[in-house]
C-alpha cells in the first residue's frame, strides 16, 4: 500500500468513527423526552443538552479553519457552553448539527498531504493525526456521558443500542452467517 493510499485509508477511518460516535450519541438521547435532556443527575453534572451544547461547540471551534487557525477560536465562550440556553429541541438539534457538519465538512476537505501538517491548540502544536485522535478521543468520552445519562433517565423505556445483554452468541452467529453468505 502506498502511503497515499494508507492516508486516505486513515481518514476514512476517521470519518466513519465519528459518525459511528455521532449515530450512537443519537440513538441514545432520541429516546429522551426534552425534559429528561435538560435533566443533570444533580447539582454537579451535565444534562445530555449542554452535553450535546459542548460538543457541537468543540467542534465547531476544532474544525472551522482547521489547517490555517488556533482551534480555540477567540469567539468561543466554553463556559457557556456549560449553560442550557436552548428555546426548544428544535434549536438543539439544529446546534448539534451545525457542529458535527462543520468537523465532516473540514474531514472531507483534508488531503493526504495535510497529515503531515501541525495545527494549534490553545498554541499547543499538534500534528493534524494527533489533533484528529484528540478530537475523537474527546467527543468519545462525551458520547459515553450521554448514553449513560440516557439510560439512566429512559429508564424502562431504555432500547438497547448495541448489543444486549446475553445476545453476544447469537449476534457474533449473525455476524459470521452474513460473511460466509454475503
Amino acid at each position: 500500500m502506498s502511503a497515499a493510499d494508507a492516508t486516505g485509508v486513515f481518514l476514512d477511518s476517521i470519518v466513519k468513527n465519528f459518525q459511528a460516535q455521532k449515530r450512537l450519541a443519537e440513538r441514545a438521547f432520541m429516546q429522551l423526552t426534552d425534559e429528561q435532556l435538560r435533566t443533570p443527575l444533580d447539582a454537579n453534572t451535565n444534562s445530555v443538552a449542554v452535553i450535546m451544547k459542548h460538543m457541537a461547540g468543540n467542534l465547531r471551534s476544532r474544525f472551522a479553519d482547521f489547517l490555517t487557525s488556533d482551534g480555540e477560536k477567540p469567539d468561543r465562550d466554553r463556559d457557556g457552553e456549560f449553560v442550557d440556553t436552548f428555546p426548544s429541541r428544535d434549536a438543539m438539534m439544529e446546534h448539534w448539527e451545525r457542529g458535527w457538519r462543520v468537523l465532516f465538512d473540514t474531514l472531507a476537505s483534508l488531503r493526504p498531504e495535510d497529515l503531515t501538517k501541525s495545527v494549534t491548540i490553545r498554541g499547543e502544536p499538534h500534528s493534524v493525526i494527533d489533533a484528529l485522535h484528540r478530537a475523537l478521543a474527546h467527543q468519545g468520552y462525551h458520547v459515553g456521558q450521554i448514553v449513560q445519562l440516557s439510560r439512566h433517565l429512559a429508564n424502562d423505556r431504555w432500547n438497547t443500542i448495541t448489543i444486549p445483554r446475553g445476545g453476544s452468541v447469537p449476534f457474533n452467529q449473525q455476524k459470521l452467517s452474513e460473511q460466509r453468505n454475503p
